[in-house]
């Protein structure tokens, strides 16, 4: 990606943040609907069978709109995209993905939400799952489940970016556009793997965990997650202003430590380890479609100074790259989590991506 695209990126992304305070949070959009889908048969990555797998999934808008496949984070859920910051920026009346104009298909991931998971009574002997298998099971809801042959777009964030980057090489024809979040196409590497080793190691080397067949949930395990949280999430300006002295970030911590924390040790076990052989890179050259990547420039996790995502996107022609400024207002690798941010680039992306076919 050349500088001056950068710059102009850097410049659109700006004025996005000087235009916030006047876009609306929030807007009217149909309420969602929920569906659970049985997958028979479901092969892993391991060979292991599951004759029957299920998947949780939500819809916004009617069938009879154009398709988009929208997919969350890591102990996410369809749900969590069901907010003001994000589903009140994008979903309502004359946003970009209006809910009168698109089908809104918004997964439970394997192993989160209402989906299948080893909380659900295999525990620990529950099949080890990785990305592949993750993106496999959505391709089967939307076209076994949904009958859709075709989508006008997928977009994720953060675990959904990296699922995006999977759907543009492993379905290259199935969709228009993509708009990966929060994410890069890289190996799972640096400090973004180091730190979700450090929350499987806390989980496994608690005496609690007992191999997965605890009678109450490992107490390591709150602990691992606010660290992590705090490491890698938040932004670096936004954290200076929130805790400028040591008396306050005590007191921040500390709210946090307190907070309520009810995710299931083995669930929260595989849903990190599940991105350890993650590597869209060495086929980006399938991609087709129009491919919008949208990155905070204070992510913690995907830091833009490495360099990784200028050399990928060279592979994949007309890519381009939006780099949201980083500002108090930003908050690291959360930021793509407001799509007040990024409305204008990815209004324009479906204005512009050709529609390949049906």
């Amino acid at each position: 990606m050349n500088q001056t695209l950068q710059w102009m990126l850097r410049f659109v992304g700006g004025l996005a943040l000087a235009c916030a305070g006047a876009v609306a949070m929030a807007a009217d959009y149909p309420a969602p609907q929920q569906g659970d889908a049985v997958l028979r048969d479901f092969r892993f990555h391991t060979g292991e069978v599951a004759a029957e797998l299920k998947l949780h999934y939500k819809t916004v808008g009617a069938p009879g709109g154009e398709p988009v496949l929208v997919l969350h984070g890591t102990a996410g859920s369809a749900a969590s995209m069901l907010n003001p910051a994000f589903a009140g920026a994008l979903f309502g009346p004359g946003q970009p993905l209006d809910a009168s104009r698109y089908f809104i298909i918004l997964p439970d991931a394997l192993g989160a939400g209402r989906s299948a998971k080893p909380s659900d009574g295999l525990r620990a002997k529950f099949p080890r799952y990785n990305y592949d298998d993750m993106v496999q099971a959505q391709y089967r809801l939307v076209t076994e489940v949904l009958g859709i042959r075709h989508l006008r777009l997928v977009m994720g964030n953060s675990m959904g970016g990296m699922h995006t980057w999977l759907w543009g090489v492993k379905y290259p024809d199935f969709m228009d556009a993509l708009a990966p979040m929060a994410s890069q196409p890289t190996a799972m590497s640096s400090r973004n793997w180091m730190m979700r080793r450090l929350i499987i190691d806390t989980i496994r080397n608690d005496p609690e965990w007992m191999g997965g067949n605890y009678t109450t949930q490992p107490r390591a395990i709150k602990t691992a997650n606010v660290f992590f949280g705090i490491a890698t999430n938040g932004g670096t300006l936004a954290y200076q202003q929130q805790a400028p002295t040591r008396e306050a970030a005590d007191k921040l911590l500390d709210s946090r430590l307190k907070a309520p924390f009810t995710a299931d040790a083995n669930d929260f076990l595989y849903q990190w380890e599940s991105s350890g052989d993650y590597d869209a890179s060495p086929q980006l050259d399938r991609i087709k479609a129009a491919l919008l990547v949208i990155n905070s420039a204070d992510d913690e996790r995907n830091p833009p100074e490495t360099g990784l995502m200028e050399r990928e996107l060279q592979r994949v022609a007309g890519a381009r790259l939006f780099l949201i400024p980083a500002s108090v207002d930003t908050r690291g690798h959360g930021t793509t989590a407001m799509a007040r941010f990024y409305q204008a680039p990815l209004r324009e992306l479906l204005q512009v991506a050709p529609k390949r076919g049906r």
